[in-house]
């Protein structure tokens, strides 16, 4: 498994912890995400960033999400899947050393292995939508390694 994987897994884990107890970021950062990851520096830091980064845009995610989950509120989506779908939103909007298609690749693969049988088809679906929406409204602001796969996303919506 990647480092980045083993990052995006202890945010998401860290995401749920504070969610679930509407509790401390701070404690849940500390022990879900700088212990675990305190052998890797530049994973470590990736991983305090993300949690950061999700947790400032939360709001501005969930908007984004709810539009994309028809009849859906964003209190009704399973809480792993939510907070996958705020993470892999996040990355997508302020990582712009990130391709869009590894932001998604992600979160999908996480769901498989975390939530619900289910899980994997539906945070592909809703991230889909999500990062072509923000392609459409120029909101995808990559550099670097993140204009990585950008050509097949423009492709894909000039098709639909």
């Amino acid at each position: 498994m990647s480092s980045r994987r083993n990052a995006r897994e202890q945010v998401m884990k860290a995401l749920y912890a504070n969610e679930q107890t509407e509790g401390d970021a701070d404690q849940a950062v500390h022990a879900l995400v700088q212990v675990p990851l305190s052998d890797d520096p530049p994973t470590r830091d990736f991983a305090e960033r993300l949690f950061q980064e999700t947790l400032d845009a939360m709001e501005v995610a969930d908007g984004i999400i709810e539009k994309h989950t028809d009849n859906w509120e964003i209190d009704r989506i399973a809480a792993i899947d939510r907070c996958l779908l705020r993470m892999a939103t996040t990355e997508l909007l302020e990582f712009e050393e990130v391709p869009p298609k590894v932001s998604v690749d992600e979160a999908i693969e996480i769901a498989k292995r975390y939530s619900t049988p289910r899980s994997g088809t539906f945070v592909n679906g809703v991230i889909d939508a999500v990062l072509l929406d923000l392609h459409d409204q120029k909101r995808l602001n990559k550099t670097g390694r993140g204009l990585i796969g950008m050509d097949t996303i423009q492709e894909r919506a000039d098709s639909l």
